[in-house]
């Protein structure tokens, strides 16, 4: 699919639409929805900064690209003076103090946010059920989960409610729900965007990523957040992407995959024969293809959610009513901690919390935690390995297609075995882009760290080619 951000852009100069039109059409759109992606709408204030964008058109002033294109906000960002929910009872009622740095980013750049969007509770999940708002039904079968946590970001985008929206990817929470939904997700190298304002999950590998139709709309959203920021010491000085720069993908040779994750029993049979079908595609093309040893997709997961769980103990451990969050009183100090968080927590939450707990324990942490930070290092080496041998490394973006809703919240376990093929890049810190190619839930093209462009050439090719 061309720009949808390039079209409007021209349809908005030439006058074939006015800005108050096209965010009244979205702004229906979402009302109307029936997939429960919408947390809050944002209307009064997306009319306001369309009738600001109409009226500089009509005196004949430049805009810019961005500017009166509607976008979707995940309920995990602060926006100041909007409900930031995090899907969670804990959070209904809290107000936004401040903007997320990414968010403020596309604010100044003249884009208009036109709701904050469904998903699990916290980042908590990988199919968006874990939410006091209902389950986000999947934008091509409603029957089916959305995948998580991002599920309303990407199916906002799959249905035309947003033309782009702001995800968040902890270990896979954009690309999973890209790949179930049909469209494209980016998680870009840890640093490269600022997670000022983003609530944390695991601060270690939480990233902000774009979700869009087209691969130039992602481009041109990421070169829009990315860069510096003294609020998050964790975010480095990045260049711009120029739209020549990933057009001509001549200079990738060599591609590898992880023959593990394609050999083994669990994968199902459909996204297997897909795989296999798009490496032949791309040998056709004259492009080398390597398979490569890793890590086996059990130890991946444990390894992230080891990591994952603790960190997010220690993120939440704020929320206990006293500064934040719904307060629940009990007959003492300690109890009014318990009793709010006991109650105000989803079953999800409390289990990951419990879980962080327990690894960062005495007597648990230095065999348990400690590992899985040996774990992580070693996954970084393997790839920088890996990266000497090979320019990307592709991968299904799921072991199996979307299941119906009401099945992961039986099966814990398998829902963490969904993220099998995405944790590992999380650990790596490596900019992993999901396109809806290559197998029926999508593929995930990963690069070398920094190095967004590669990437996003290696779409364009297979955009072409398969």
């Amino acid at each position: 699919m061309s720009s949808q951000i390039q079209t409007i852009h021209k349809q908005l100069i030439n006058q074939d639409i006015t800005c108050t039109a096209l965010i009244q059409q979205r702004l229906d759109l979402l009302k109307q929805n029936t997939h429960n992606t919408v947390n809050a709408l944002l209307d009064k204030t997306a009319l306001e900064l369309a009738a600001k964008v109409d009226l500089k058109i009509a005196k004949g002033e430049t805009i810019g690209l961005l500017e009166g294109i509607p976008f979707g906000i995940k309920d995990v960002y602060m926006l100041q003076g909007t409900y930031t929910t995090a899907s969670s009872d804990l959070l209904k009622k809290y107000k936004s103090a401040y903007t997320a740095t990414a968010i403020q980013k596309l604010l100044d750049a003249g884009a208009i946010p036109l709701v904050k969007e469904n998903g699990d509770s916290f980042g908590h999940g990988s199919s968006s059920e874990n939410t006091i708002f209902g389950a986000v039904k999947n934008a091509h079968n409603p029957n089916l989960v959305s995948g998580g946590s991002s599920g309303g970001s990407a199916v906002n985008v799959a249905k035309d409610y947003t033309v782009f929206s702001i995800g968040g990817d902890t270990g896979g929470s954009v690309r999973q729900p890209a790949g179930y939904n049909n469209v494209y997700g980016l998680k870009p190298t840890y640093g490269r965007i600022s997670r000022f304002g983003l609530m944390a999950y695991a601060s270690s590998t939480d990233c902000v990523g774009p979700i869009a139709k087209s691969i130039e709309d992602i481009r041109i959203v990421l070169n829009a957040i990315s860069g510096k920021d003294i609020k998050d010491q964790t975010t480095y000085a990045s260049h711009e992407i120029p739209q020549d720069s990933i057009s001509n993908s001549t200079q990738i040779k060599t591609i590898g995959y992880f023959k593990n994750f394609i050999e083994n029993d669990a994968i199902d049979a459909k996204v297997k024969s897909d795989f296999l079908e798009t490496i032949e595609k791309i040998k056709a093309k004259g492009i080398t293809v390597k398979a490569l040893d890793f890590f086996e997709s059990e130890t991946l997961v444990s390894t992230y959610y080891t990591l994952a769980m603790a960190e997010t103990a220690s993120n939440l451990s704020r929320l206990d009513g006293t500064n934040y969050g719904n307060r629940i009183e009990g007959d003492n100090l300690k109890e009014t901690y318990s009793v709010t968080r006991s109650e105000n927590f989803s079953e999800e939450s409390k289990r990951r919390i419990v879980g962080g707990n327990q690894v960062l324990s005495q007597g648990f942490s230095d065999a348990i935690y400690l590992k899985g930070l040996a774990l992580r290092d070693a996954i970084s080496k393997n790839f920088e390995n890996d990266f000497k041998a090979v320019d990307i490394i592709i991968s299904p973006v799921t072991p199996n297609v979307p299941p119906k809703i009401g099945d992961s919240l039986k099966n814990p376990h398998a829902m963490y075995l969904s993220d099998a093929y995405t944790v590992g890049f999380s650990l790596g810190q490596l900019p992993t882009l999901t396109i809806p190619q290559g197998t029926t839930t999508g593929l995930q093209i990963t690069a070398a760290k920094n190095n967004e462009t590669l990437v996003l050439k290696f779409a364009n090719f297979l955009k072409d080619t398969l």
